[in-house]
């Protein structure tokens, strides 16, 4: 009887994962030359078991690469090599290349062969300490050795924007205008997957796009223009034929055959392209890491603490049940009392359950914060700067959705810290400080939210500077005075940027707006303080999930909505008075000392309003986008705790409503978005849309 062993693989690529996320830790945190025995021991361990998985589900190409940095560590733990800052990035380096195999591998996409093979030479080279013999992988790679010692002419990229690039603040347009300033940029679109029009959604990106950009321009020059989107797109750049006429061969996906094509440049006058206007493809495949977004973990580990307390939970409700049942089967009016303390134990029972199934989805935020010792690692040896990252509330849990999601604005926020915030070792020197800064990453509880601070001991908002910016492209008039928050609040503007040189870590005005959106999006809010000379704190407050969400029911017309309770200020009752009218700009209500605009919802949603007075109503103010609204209703009907149902998933987006839930009586309330109908409010065109498209439904 054979077994099927590929029942095992999910096992082996999780296990293996945290494999190599326990060996990228312990690099980082080796000290060149004192090496710790046991630190090295939990490196060597993690690389061995990653050998023998690979090796017993027949993943040798795996096995074989890692078979080489075992050997290394093995002589690094016996003594026989010293830890020195160039093996340490080298060892970082070849974890990189085993998560890109293995994630290939998982995923069952093409690796990233050059970078293996390169990667390998390194390490042969190390084992046999730089000698002049020729590791094997060098003579196997010697033509990719060859293209890349040759002087290219230009690069040729294949560019596959996914499909939520738009979204993150991105502009193909933008970065080929970019490229024009580099070179001889052609561009050619391909369109195959650009839907009806009936079926296009605005927000989204459906094109892709090969590129010629001929000139003698660095690579480095060109990959610094997708550095923002890197993770939101498919790419590879190639460089166009030398001048010796190099061979290189490129694969396009057509249909469902593979076309090779092979140049060899006869004159060098010319340097060939792979025609692919004339082919409806897309851009061929890539590596897997470097292209492809990471997928959501499928999997959560559960302590047995957690299961035991929902099965000890289950007990009790199939008690509470029995119970329930046999008063249900002899009912009488003397049992009445027993009825009663039944549905209160059922109702204590159901709650404690909804409690304890939650905890199962909650994840420690170590989770989130264990890429940034990597990152700082990194960033800070390319920008010549020292920096001690400290990590704080590590075991603060968070939702597992919450989690995956708020990983971008934070990576965004660490590197804002790294590259405006935190100075160089003499500019610090310079101004009393110690040379190397420090970088902060706090969590912790409160009031029923999860906080995140990131706060370092850097130069802090540049006010002046940022307050000229403002002024110069016209978002701040000359004559106006301005606190120092509210000048803060200026870096979450879009397209904002203060740098005044382009860096692949910022600089191009994408960033802040982006993350401020995203965490929105979440239900949530960013907020900044800045000293001068102190250092900057911005600090994130989430939801702990989006599962349930505490909610106030609102009336309008005949239709209930629920209006998360987060993004409640107050509700008032009103007189008509008190309403401004400004041409343009709507109803306006006077709220201390600002004006508020009065959204009636029935307009917004095509409803029948039972009454269009607005002293007949109340009005509830809300906030979102850091902007107050007014939400006029006709009652309001209570507050409770709701599930959330997502309308994309059983329906389709709608702007304006986050979603859906079914109340207490059987019927289905719709959430509402709040910066959605703020969006709808500026262009009432958006809202006749979304009332037609109904009624066609």
């Amino acid at each position: 009887m054979s077994i099927d062993i590929s029942q095992f693989h999910d096992v082996f690529f999780e296990e293996s994962f945290e494999g190599l996320d326990a060996m990228e830790s312990g690099l980082l945190n080796l000290d060149v030359g004192a090496a710790d025995i046991e630190a090295i021991n939990t490196i060597f361990r993690a690389a061995h078991s990653i050998k023998g998985g690979a090796g017993t589900f027949g993943f040798m190409a795996v096995s074989e690469f890692t078979h080489v940095m075992e050997t290394l560590l093995d002589e690094v733990r016996n003594g026989e090599r010293d830890v020195t800052a160039e093996s340490t990035n080298l060892f970082l380096e070849a974890v990189d290349v085993l998560r890109e195999m293995l994630t290939a591998v998982k995923d069952k996409t093409e690796t990233d062969d050059a970078r293996i093979a390169e990667v390998s030479a390194k390490l042969e080279a190390m084992m046999n300490d730089g000698g002049d013999s020729t590791p094997a992988s060098d003579i196997a790679s010697s033509e990719q050795s060859d293209a890349e010692n040759a002087k290219p002419q230009g690069w040729t990229i294949d560019f596959r924007p996914h499909r939520h690039l738009l979204q993150t603040g991105n502009d193909p347009v933008r970065m080929f205008r970019e490229m024009e300033s580099l070179g001889d940029l052609t561009v050619i679109v391909n369109d195959e997957k650009l839907p009806s029009f009936s079926d296009l959604e605005p927000e989204d990106s459906y094109m892709s796009f090969h590129i010629t950009l001929k000139g003698e321009v660095p690579k480095e020059d060109v990959v610094e223009i997708f550095e923002w989107v890197d993770d939101d797109c498919d790419l590879t750049i190639e460089p166009l034929f030398d001048e010796k006429g190099s061979t290189i061969s490129k694969v396009v996906e057509a249909e469902k055959v593979d076309v090779v094509v092979e140049n060899k440049v006869e004159d060098p006058t010319v340097a060939p392209v792979v025609e692919i206007a004339s082919i409806k493809t897309p851009a061929p495949k890539v590596a897997a890491t470097k292209s492809a977004t990471p997928a959501a973990v499928a999997s959560i580990r559960v302590g047995t603490d957690k299961i035991d307390s929902l099965i000890n939970l289950v007990g009790e409700l199939v008690i509470t049940q029995s119970m329930l049942s046999q008063i249900g089967d002899n009912f009488t009016q003397e049992m009445l009392p027993q009825l009663i303390d039944g549905l209160a134990q059922l109702e204590r029972n159901s709650r404690e359950m909804q409690e304890a199934i939650m905890r199962i989805r909650m994840l420690p935020i170590s989770f989130a914060f264990n890429r940034f010792p990597r990152l700082v690692h990194d960033m800070t040896g390319k920008m010549g700067k020292k920096v001690e990252l400290k990590l704080t509330g590590e075991q603060t849990e968070l939702d597992k959705t919450v989690m995956e999601k708020i990983g971008d604005p934070l990576v965004h926020l660490v590197r804002n810290s790294l590259d405006h915030g935190l100075e160089t070792p003499e500019v610090r020197l310079a101004a009393g400080k110690d040379e190397t800064g420090t970088l902060n990453l706090n969590a912790y509880h409160q009031g029923g939210k999860i906080v995140i601070e990131i706060k370092d001991d850097g130069a802090g908002l540049n006010e002046d500077k940022i307050l000229s910016k403002a002024i110069e492209k016209g978002l701040v008039n000359a004559g106006d005075t301005l606190s120092p928050d509210k000048i803060h609040e200026l870096i979450f503007l879009p397209g904002f940027s203060t740098a005044d040189v382009v860096t692949d870590v910022s600089g191009r005005g994408v960033g802040m707006d982006v993350v401020r959106k995203n965490i929105s999006s979440l239900g949530g809010t960013v907020e900044v303080k800045s000293e001068k000379g102190v250092g900057s704190t911005f600090t994130i407050r989430l939801p702990l999930t989006l599962a349930i969400m505490d909610g106030q029911t609102i009336r309008v017309a005949t239709e209930n909505y629920i209006v998360p309770l987060v993004s409640i200020i107050e509700s008032i009752e009103i007189k008509t008075d008190d309403i401004k009218r400004v041409s343009g700009k709507g109803e306006l209500y006077p709220l201390r000392d600002e004006y508020v605009p009065v959204i009636r919802l029935y307009e917004l949603f095509g409803l029948k309003p039972t009454s269009t007075d607005l002293e007949e109503g109340l009005l509830v103010v809300v906030e979102g986008d850091n902007q107050k609204v007014g939400l006029f209703v006709d009652d309001l009907l209570g507050q409770q705790q709701v599930v959330i149902k997502s309308l994309e998933t059983n329906y389709r987006k709608v702007l304006g409503l986050s979603g859906a839930t079914i109340l207490g009586d059987g019927t289905v309330a719709l959430i509402l978005d709040v910066p959605g109908l703020m969006t709808l409010y500026r262009d009432p065109s958006l809202a006749r849309k979304i009332i037609i498209d109904d009624h066609a439904a």
